[in-house]
Parts: structure tokens; sequence; C-alpha cells
């Protein structure tokens, strides 16, 4: 039988785009390497669990949710090839229709070495998340669940290990977080500058792929006039899922407590 509700458990696939001619299965370390035809098991593509109802095509909103929650996990794997996350404010760069990311670890951080050996990475963002009752629908044969907002990224890594390179990132960075500390940062002493600029290893990572996942119920019209309600007496969380309810345009509709999935 149908269940209805939000309530399915989300699965995450480790798969590499094609492009890059190599697939990995990071929990098993194990790699395979294709040419034009990857195996059946790999075509599916993406990083998460994907229903179509919640598959955002429009390249806006992944910006703009990356934009508004720049702390990012990036995930790697290790020797052992099991995944290695650090996470990290990223800034994002359009180049043209090139989507860059950039960043920096700890120099004692082991993940710019893991770059450095396997370049292939993924980079998860996590925007606004909230539970969701089962109030929200006009009858009982229900279950609660989850509403949250997704970017992953598979990005291609290059280290930053210039000086000049590394304090012109830091400079980005601090223009999205802290303007005013430039002025700050610029009339430290030279050799002070350096010793900091020697602890980090920046890195560029070239996005060559990414998923945005909007899961607000959007198959469920029959709740959205009382998730408005919850939402706008909510959190902040809460309130920012209903401003992308406005968004998505998802208006109170009178559909029946059966409407399709």
């Amino acid at each position: 039988s149908r269940q209805r509700g939000g309530g399915a458990t989300d699965f995450v696939q480790c798969i590499v785009p094609p492009p890059l001619g190599t697939w990995h299965a990071a929990a098993a370390g194990i790699e395979h390497r294709v040419g034009a035809n990857p195996p059946a098991w790999a075509k599916v593509g993406g990083t998460m669990y994907m229903p179509p109802q919640f598959n955002a095509k429009d390249r806006a909103h992944a910006l703009a949710l990356m934009r508004s929650h720049p702390f990012a996990s990036l995930i790697s794997t290790n020797e052992e090839g099991l995944p290695y996350v650090t996470h990290l404010p990223l800034h994002l760069e359009e180049r043209g229709e090139q989507l860059v990311l950039l960043g920096h670890v700890a120099k004692p951080n082991q993940h710019w070495r893991y770059l450095q050996a396997r370049p292939t990475a993924v980079v998860t963002f996590l925007g606004p998340h909230s539970y969701l009752s089962p109030r929200v629908y006009p009858d009982v044969a229900r279950v609660p669940g989850w509403n949250y907002l997704a970017v992953h990224c598979t990005v291609q890594a290059t280290l930053i290990e210039d000086p000049e390179g590394k304090d012109a990132l830091l400079k980005t960075l601090i223009g999205d977080h802290e303007p005013s500390y430039a002025a700050q940062w610029r009339g430290l002493p030279r050799e002070f500058q350096l010793k900091m600029l020697a602890g980090i290893v920046g890195f560029e990572l070239k996005v060559i792929d990414f998923q945005c996942k909007l899961k607000l119920n959007q198959h469920r019209p029959e709740a959205f006039a009382r998730m408005r309600e919850i939402y706008a007496a909510g959190s902040e969380d809460d309130r920012a899922l209903g401003e992308w309810m406005d968004r998505l345009g998802m208006n109170a509709s009178p559909a029946s407590p059966g409407a399709a999935s």
C-alpha cells in the first residue's frame, strides 16, 4: 500500500559523474575505471536520493541556497576508502556558466592531501530544515516527516599553496563575512601575515555537477495551508521554509486528502 506523508529515509549514493572516467564506491574502498560506458549501477548519477517532485532544476535556487548557507561539508576519501569530512565556509563564484567554490583548511588537516591525491570530491550545503508534523494534514492516516533544502556538488579540486593566492582567497572570504576586517588584515605586519598564510592550504573546487533538493512536501497540496500557519509561528528555519514555499508558488489548495503523490 502507498504510504502518505514525508517520512521516507534518504540514502546517499557514492557516485562520481562520468566525465571523470573514474567511479568510486567509497565505502568499500574500490575503484572501477570506465571509458564512455559506465557500469549500469553508476548510470543513475548524483550523490543523494532524489524523488522527482523534490528535484529543483532551476539553477538560481541552488545558487541562492549555497550563498545563504555557505557553511558546507567537504567530503573526500582517505587511504582506507572511508569518507573524510571537513566542515568549512566556502565562497561561490560564477565564471560564466562555470561554478567555482573557494576555501581553505588548516595545514595540519590532512584533507588537502586527500584532495591532492584524489581531486574529485563532494560538497554539500544544507539550508533551512524542520520537523513536519502529521497535524498539517486534514486526516489522521499520516506519518511525521522532515522538510529540508540541500545542494550537493561534485567538484574537481586544485590546491592554492602560494602566499599571494592564499592572501587573495582570504580577502574574498573576509569580504563575505566581515568586510570591515579587511583593513585590519592589510595593516598587520607582513611577517605575521606570511606566518598565518603558511598555516593554511587553499583550494579551488570546480563544480562539475550538482543536485538541488527542495523537500517541502510539494506533492501534498492539502497540507499547504496548515504548513504555512506552523512555519509562520515557528523558528527561524520554519520561517525560511515558509519563504521558500512562497518562492515556489506553493499556495493553499482545496485538494482532497487523497491528492496524488
